[in-house]
């Protein structure tokens, strides 16, 4: 299994100069805790996530109406394309203690996201169980 078979395709993305923002309206709009950022050709520059928001910018005072994406994102962001196994997937997340990995295109253009609960509905049960022991584990 690979994957783009188990990902969630076409996330809704938004840009380095958007505003922080913008990238929480995402999240609360697709319900979820990290969009990817990329340039005007859909390439990945990095991801940003709920506690990007919080820990580099809320906490530090910023404001999120005005502090841009670009200031506190994950970059570079760590990354598998299409083609790779659900093994891949599940040992990059155990590896870097992630929760989702953006899948990009053979043009490293991004197509998709996976994340825990991915593995979850595949028949990859216990990889998902050692992906969740270790990404939970302090660091």
């Amino acid at each position: 299994m690979k994957a783009r078979d188990i990902m969630t395709p076409q996330p809704r993305c938004c840009s380095a100069d958007d505003t922080l923002e913008h990238a929480a309206r995402i999240m609360l709009e697709e319900d979820v805790g990290e969009v990817p950022v990329v340039d005007g050709q859909r390439r990945l520059a990095g991801v940003i996530t709920d506690r990007d928001i919080v820990v580099r910018c809320v906490a530090s005072g910023d404001r999120a109406d005005q502090a841009k994406v670009g200031q506190c994102m994950t970059s570079p962001a760590r990354t598998l394309r299409d083609d790779a196994s659900v093994e891949d997937v599940a040992n990059l997340m155990k590896g870097e203690r992630i929760r989702r990995v953006p899948i990009t295109d053979g043009q490293g253009e991004i197509c998709g996201i996976v994340a825990l609960a991915d593995l979850e509905r595949t028949n990859a049960r216990s990889l998902k169980a050692e992906v969740s022991e270790r990404v939970s584990t302090p660091h």
